[in-house]
């Protein structure tokens, strides 16, 4: 009749039933399948049936050592988000200079990894433009709860690694203790007779 039971599955979600009871039907009438037990059915098979966004993502390295290479990297990342549909909002997001993240929640896993595709190449489009440079590091692919929980935490080793601790030492503390002591060069010359 349907090929597969998945198929006939995914058929009753679509149209609550209808065409799998129609089709049940026409072998003549059934005495078991009253409306409590169809209702129970389909909420069941809907439950069930409901498809989970996939989470694509794709890794980057954004780098531009122009002037004003920070405002051109945010020009960049803007790009790659307005690649963005309805279906697959794209987010661009820093995991630690030069790493860069794209991501995208879908129920359509090869429609989010073309549109990841096209958010990559407007991204290297934008950059390229302002003398910046782009390494895809991995392509877009579906990825699980333990790959978002691994780069949940290299995002917190890496900013571990970037916080002051004791001991580190400022920089302007350094140049005061070698400058040329308290001079005051504003006050006028004092002249000794």
């Amino acid at each position: 009749m349907f090929g597969h039971a998945f198929d006939a599955f995914k058929l009753m979600v679509q149209d609550d039933g209808a065409a799998i009871v129609k089709r049940l039907e026409e072998n003549g009438p059934l005495t078991v399948f009253t409306p409590a037990v169809e209702e129970a059915l389909l909420k069941n098979i809907k439950r069930r049936m409901t498809p989970q966004p996939l989470k694509i993502r794709a890794d980057v390295e954004l780098t531009c050592f122009a002037y004003d290479g920070v405002e051109r990297i945010r020009d960049a990342m803007r790009a790659a988000e307005a690649a963005s549909t309805e279906d697959c909002p794209v987010r661009m997001k820093l995991v630690a200079p030069p790493l860069y993240v794209l991501t995208t929640q879908t129920l359509d896993k090869n429609k989010g990894i073309e549109v990841l595709n096209v958010a990559c190449e407007a991204c290297q489009q934008s950059i390229e433009g302002s003398k910046g440079k782009m390494v895809v590091k991995e392509a877009a692919r579906a990825v699980s709860e333990r790959d978002d929980r691994l780069l949940a935490e290299k995002m917190e080793a890496l900013e571990a690694a970037n916080r002051e601790v004791d001991g580190d030492i400022d920089s302007e503390e350094e140049e005061e203790d070698q400058g040329m002591g308290d001079i005051d060069v504003d006050a006028p010359p004092i002249l000794e007779v």
